[in-house]
């Protein structure tokens, strides 16, 4: 059972000097307890922040600067791009590109493996040559399929409100490196910019993490099966999946008939959760993607009930 310490002061010691906590801003014990397990994990140290896009926020605060150039996955999550765009104002630019090729000169590589919702896969081999700062979001992979430390990325980042916590129920972001330098330089930006989680967030992480290997396995089993069976039907023209993880994207004719067609599947956003969700990406991402293209995050549901709901709502928009 989740529980969490919501103070946010604790008292000095009897010498007047602060403890290890002192002001929730800074560092708060569910935080902790989070940060470390997260961090045994990836083999790195984490930080934990108040969304995804809080710890895609820190990253840029801690190492990019006017005049930064980052070379960006293609089809990488739209959020991220969306805040590079935004940034254009601060001198910071940023070019697109293949990550499953060599990437251009920059002073980031901020990859994605898999990529959201195109699933691409980086090249490793030809990262771990480049020069430039190694960011690897692996939201979608977990530390269960890959710690991308160990592939070469100074910085791996995560939207732990998706598989790490696995509930639709906490907002939360993840940072871990390995370098002592960077790990303090995050986390100065962090604090005094404000992008800390909250402890009941934090603490559902934890919660999460104590079953992220049994659900990952049912994620993928369930998705092996339901990508083998998309490849198979009529309405479908295009399959990626990586081969690990519970998220699917396919492309059909009418996208919209087909998510407002399900009924076990929620048509809805977001991804990682025990209950199985698919919205149309279009509606956010325009042309950087295909205009039938859906993302389906597979959940724990059983696998059978899950092709019967997402049949029928193929079978539909096929005909209609």
């Amino acid at each position: 059972m989740k529980t969490a310490d919501h103070s946010t002061i604790w008292p000095y010691d009897e010498r007047g000097e602060p403890r290890r906590f002192y002001y929730s801003r800074t560092d708060h014990p569910a935080g902790a307890a989070a940060e470390a397990e997260l961090g045994r994990r990836e083999g790195g140290d984490a930080l934990l922040y108040a969304s995804g896009m809080g710890a895609v926020t820190n990253v840029l605060l801690a190492f990019a600067r006017p005049g930064t150039t980052i070379a960006l996955a293609e089809g990488c999550y739209y959020g991220t791009s969306k805040l590079l765009g935004l940034l254009g104002d601060w001198g910071i630019s940023y070019v697109e590109y293949d990550q499953a090729g060599p990437a251009p000169a920059a002073d980031i590589v901020w990859v994605e493996a898999p990529a959201n919702p195109v699933l691409t896969m980086p090249d490793w081999e030809r990262l771990r040559a480049h020069s430039g700062l190694v960011v690897c979001d692996a939201t979608i992979a977990t530390p269960v399929y890959l710690r991308a430390l160990d592939e070469g990325a100074d910085v791996v980042l995560h939207s732990a409100t998706k598989f790490l916590t696995g509930s639709h129920d906490a907002l939360l972001g993840a940072t871990v490196t390995r370098d002592p330098a960077k790990s303090a330089r995050l986390r100065e930006f962090r604090t005094n910019a404000g992008i800390v989680s909250a402890p009941e967030a934090a603490a559902t992480l934890l919660e999460g993490l104590e079953t992220l290997d049994e659900r990952m396995r049912r994620h993928t089993e369930s998705a092996s099966e339901l990508a083998r069976r998309l490849e198979g039907h009529p309405a479908v023209s295009n399959v990626r999946y990586p081969g690990f993880s519970g998220v699917i994207s396919f492309d059909v004719e009418d996208a919209r008939a087909v998510e407002t067609g399900t009924e076990l599947i929620l048509n809805a956003t977001s991804l990682g959760g025990v209950h199985s969700t698919m919205e149309s990406r279009y509606r956010w991402e325009g042309d950087r993607i295909p205009a039938g293209l859906l993302r389906l995050s597979v959940g724990l549901e059983d696998v059978e009930e899950l092709w019967a709901d997402l049949g029928r709502a193929l079978d539909l928009g096929h005909s209609a």
